[in-house]
């Protein structure tokens, strides 16, 4: 018997969500970070990107340079630089201003 099977490529997996999901909600499962790729039904089987590059929501009241390293904020359902009771979702791939709304991130798990 083989040690591992391939099984997909890993840029998305499979999900099947308890409650409806809505296309770009961002699922947390343990440490893992993933994006919805489109609406997920309650009970259903789904997708969810765990690799890419997103457009996520942010403070207007912080800056973010390229390279800093960003935590999903489930609370308040935005990115943030604290990572104390956060999960990392990735770095910094393009600044953002403290009066930009987002901030362009790549997923690192």
């Amino acid at each position: 018997m083989p040690q591992a099977t391939f099984v997909q490529d890993g840029c998305a997996i499979d999900y099947t969500p308890g409650s409806a999901v809505t296309a770009g909600d961002v699922v947390v499962q343990g440490d893992l970070i993933g994006i919805a790729q489109g609406d997920i039904a309650a009970n259903k089987p789904g997708a969810l990107v765990v690799e890419g590059v997103f457009d996520f929501a942010k403070a207007t009241n912080v800056a973010y340079t390229v390279g800093t390293v960003l935590y999903w904020d489930d609370t308040n359902n935005i990115v943030t630089a604290t990572a104390t009771g956060n999960k990392q979702v990735g770095k910094v791939v393009r600044a953002a201003a403290t009066t930009d709304p987002t901030v362009r991130v790549r997923l690192s798990q």
